[in-house]
């Protein structure tokens, strides 16, 4: 393959890709894809509405482009890109963290970081590995066949982000249906409706605990009782910060579990060499989330104009980042469409890099180790309860997993 340099750019395709696409296989990127996989770091593609924008699918120049002050996440700026129709129903609505820049970003996040530390997540596990327990003694007492997302791969994450942050258990039900509504809406109206209902909920909940005499012990609680009592966050902020912490807690690492499962059981022989040896868990969770690559299309665009790979963005243009192409880089990862525990894929762009880069990532890699780790174990015999084509999973406008997955042992 010839290397990219300011000089050597592989020719562009006549037709811009158009973006997002449905997966056909849920663990490999679109077949449409094909094109965005012929070695440029950059490539054009159009958007549901026609808008054509920069995606960028080399690893290196990912890398690099994330950490560039030079590209704003404020998804209130009129030219920011907008990749679905539902999108529009709640760009202009105040997004924490994700959807800001610094300064107003490192404020915010530097409030977050002490609950969500490499430490904390070690601390943790102990109480993670007692839900994934009490969730798998109902299973196995209900005996098989189960389908695993509602009965596993989904409270996992809620339970462990509801005692997180000091939000009730008891209305997960309410806030799981209005994120399936915010992420996989059929329209803008049902993803600002579900928005504002999770902000009505969320907002009742801070205030809530803004008038009890003795905070709790969730972070919701301490945000409410210091940063918000000493003017560090005002409501609306501390509403939003909610927001994003339950709504990303909980759905991520769901689709994660319930896809994680699944694409091991297609590979047998992985499965097989991870049950023989458990020391491989933690690579095995980091080269699912390089394969897998859930979270498709990171959005920014470009204050000013950016000379890289022998292209140029200019200020106003939109710049999409396809994880699913840029976690398949050849020239970062050998034989990209391989499962392979043994590769080193610590650097995958799955959560993300630069300033943006997940905020839970540590929690959300103790969740999968030990759900995961101790669904092989407990479920020796685990194996798809009907054919794999038939499992329905989500659609390429959404966070990859799968919508059910029937299992037996």
């Amino acid at each position: 393959m010839t290397e990219l340099t300011d000089t050597t750019v592989p020719a562009t395709p006549a037709e811009p890709v158009a973006f997002p696409q449905d997966r056909t296989c849920p663990y490999h990127p679109p077949v449409g894809y094909e094109p965005l996989r012929d070695g440029r770091a950059l490539s054009r593609i159009t958007l549901f509405d026609g808008r054509e924008v920069w995606a960028v699918t080399a690893h290196a120049t990912a890398r690099a482009l994330l950490a560039d002050p030079r590209l704003s996440a404020d998804r209130r700026r009129p030219d920011f890109p907008v990749p679905t129709e539902r999108f529009q129903g709640v760009r202009d609505r105040r997004v924490a963290l994700l959807g800001m820049d610094d300064p107003e970003h490192n404020q915010q996040r530097r409030m977050m970081i002490p609950p969500f530390t490499v430490k904390r997540a070690t601390e943790l596990r102990p109480w993670i590995q007692r839900v994934v327990d009490e969730l798998l003694d109902a299973m196995i007492a209900q005996g098989p066949p189960a389908e695993l997302v509602s009965a596993f791969a989904l409270p996992v994450p809620s339970t462990v982000i509801c005692g997180l942050l000091g939000v009730p258990y008891a209305d997960h039900e309410f806030f799981e249906e209005q994120s399936r509504r915010l992420l996989r809406g059929p329209t803008a109206a049902v993803t600002q409706d579900a928005r504002v209902r999770l902000e009505e909920y969320l907002g009742a909940l801070i205030d809530d605990k803004a008038e009890a005499a003795e905070p709790g012990d969730g972070i919701l609680d301490s945000l409410v009782h210091r940063q918000l009592r000493e003017g560090a966050l005002d409501r609306a902020e501390l509403v939003s910060l909610a927001v994003i912490l339950l709504v990303a807690g909980h759905e991520t690492t769901a689709n994660m579990i319930s896809l994680g499962t699944f694409t091991l059981l297609q590979h047998p022989d992985r499965l097989a060499e991870l049950r023989a040896d458990p020391a491989l868990l933690p690579a095995a969770v980091e080269e699912l989330m390089r394969m897998l690559s859930i979270a498709e299309g990171l959005q920014r665009v470009a204050l000013e104009d950016i000379e890289i790979a022998g292209h140029t963005i200019r200020a106003g243009e939109g710049v999409l980042f396809s994880t699913s192409v840029i976690n398949r880089d050849p020239a970062q990862f050998e034989d990209p469409d391989r499962l392979d525990f043994h590769r080193s894929a610590r650097h995958h762009v799955a959560f993300g890099f630069g300033i943006h880069q997940c905020l839970g990532q540590n929690l959300a890699r103790a969740e999968l180790e030990v759900a995961l780790g101790s669904l092989l174990s407990r479920l020796p015999g685990l194996r798809l309860a009907v054919p794999a084509e038939e499992i329905p999973f989500k659609r390429g406008d959404t966070i990859q997993g799968m919508l059910e997955l029937p299992v037996t042992w």
